[in-house]
C-alpha cells in the first residue's frame, strides 16, 4: 500500500497518493521523471519533505521521492553533490573538511536538490552565495541541462524553479575555498554546533519526540519593504539591510510581526491540532494528529491578522500541494 505524505514530511500532514516511485541513482531519477511525466501532469517531487503542505486527500498525484546520494571533489575546488543527499549532513561534512560559506546553513531540514528552489539562507549566509552550477532535468523539453547562478535567478528564498520552471534537479555543485589552514576547520565545525544549538532551541532541529519540530520550519518568508515603508513601523521593529544593501529595502522580522499582531507562542485556533510553536512564533506545528487544512486556515488567520495590524501581507515559504 502507498505511504501517506504525512509519513513522509517534516510537519506530518498529507494524504495518500496514487503512487510513490523512489529514485536511487541519478539515472534512475531521470528515467522515473521521463516515465510519469508521459502519463500524467499530476507529480510532485518529494526530497526530505520538509518544505510542503500537501493536502489531506491526493486524488491520482504521483510522488518521484529523490534519493540519490553521493559526493564528489570535481577540481578547484568544485564539489558535486547528488540531489538526495541530506543538507545537514553535507554541511557538517563541508565543516570537518575545512569548506566555508555554508556553515551558518546547519539544521536546515531537507536535501541538497530542493535546497536551490528555494534558495535557502540563514545568519546572513545563503546558498547562492556558495552556487556553482547544477543539471537539472526540465519538464517542457525532457532535456539534461547545465544551469549556472545566472540561470537559476536567484532572490530572496527564490529562484527560477520556484517561479514555475518545472523539472528536476539531479545534482547540485558548490565553488569553496579548500586551501584554509587547519584551525579553519575548527571553527567552521564551531559555527555548525552554534547554528545547530540556536535552531534547535528554536524547535527548528528534526526531533521526532518534539511536536515543536513536526513543522515546515519557518512558514512565513521575512519581508522586504522600502525603507520608507519601515519607518511607518513602531520603533522596536527589528529591520536589517537587504542583501543587496541598496539603502532603498530593508528586511523585517516576520516572527515579531506575528507576535505584535496579537499571537502567542503556542497559539491555535479552538479545536485544532495545528499551533504555532511554543518555541518560535514564525513556525507552524502539529501538535499530534492535526490535518493539512488545519496547517492552511492557522496559516489564513495569521496573514490576516499581521495584514490587519501592519498593512503588510506574509508570504508563505512552503510549497502547497493539492490545493
Amino acid at each position: 500500500m502507498t505511504q501517506a505524505l504525512s509519513s513522509l514530511t517534516t510537519i506530518h500532514v498529507g494524504g495518500v497518493p496514487e503512487a510513490i516511485h523512489v529514485a536511487k541513482t541519478r539515472d534512475e531519477l531521470i528515467a522515473i521523471a521521463k516515465d510519469v511525466w508521459k502519463r500524467t501532469e499530476n507529480f510532485l517531487v518529494l526530497g526530505g519533505g520538509s518544505n510542503l503542505v500537501a493536502n489531506d486527500e491526493l486524488p491520482g498525484l504521483e510522488v518521484i521521492q529523490v534519493c540519490n546520494l553521493g559526493v564528489e571533489h570535481v577540481g578547484n575546488g568544485i564539489i558535486r553533490v547528488q540531489a538526495g543527499e541530506n543538507w545537514n549532513d553535507f554541511v557538517i561534512h563541508a565543516a570537518k573538511s575545512g569548506w566555508p560559506g555554508i556553515e551558518s546553513l546547519a539544521g536546515i531540514p531537507g536535501t541538497v536538490g530542493a535546497a536551490p528552489v528555494q534558495n535557502i539562507g540563514a545568519y546572513g549566509q545563503e546558498l547562492s552565495l556558495t552556487f556553482h552550477q547544477l543539471e537539472f532535468l526540465d519538464y517542457e523539453t525532457e532535456t539534461v541541462q547545465l544551469m549556472s547562478k545566472e540561470d537559476c535567478e536567484f532572490g530572496y528564498r527564490d529562484s527560477i524553479f520556484k517561479q514555475g520552471k518545472l523539472g528536476i534537479i539531479t545534482w547540485v555543485e558548490f565553488k569553496f575555498e579548500t586551501d584554509l589552514p587547519a584551525e579553519h576547520k575548527e571553527l567552521l565545525e564551531s559555527r555548525v554546533q552554534e547554528v545547530l544549538a540556536l535552531r534547535a532551541s528554536k524547535g527548528m532541529v528534526l526531533d521526532d519526540s518534539d511536536h515543536d519540530t513536526w513543522s515546515c520550519g519557518s512558514f512565513f518568508t521575512n519581508p522586504i519593504v522600502t525603507e520608507q515603508f519601515a519607518r511607518t513601523l513602531p520603533e522596536d521593529a527589528p529591520r536589517w539591510p537587504t542583501l543587496e544593501d541598496d539603502g532603498v529595502t530593508v528586511k523585517l522580522s516576520a516572527a515579531w510581526l506575528i507576535e505584535n499582531s496579537g499571537f502567542s507562542k503556542g497559539f491555535s485556533m479552538p479545536g485544532s491540532k495545528a499551533a504555532i510553536s511554543s518555541k518560535h512564533a514564525l513556525a507552524i506545528t502539529n501538535r499530534g494528529n492535526a490535518t493539512a487544512k488545519e496547517v492552511t486556515e492557522l496559516a489564513r488567520y495569521i496573514q490576516t491578522q499581521v495584514a490587519n495590524t501592519f498593512g503588510i501581507t506574509l508570504v508563505p515559504e512552503p510549497n502547497l500541494i493539492g490545493f
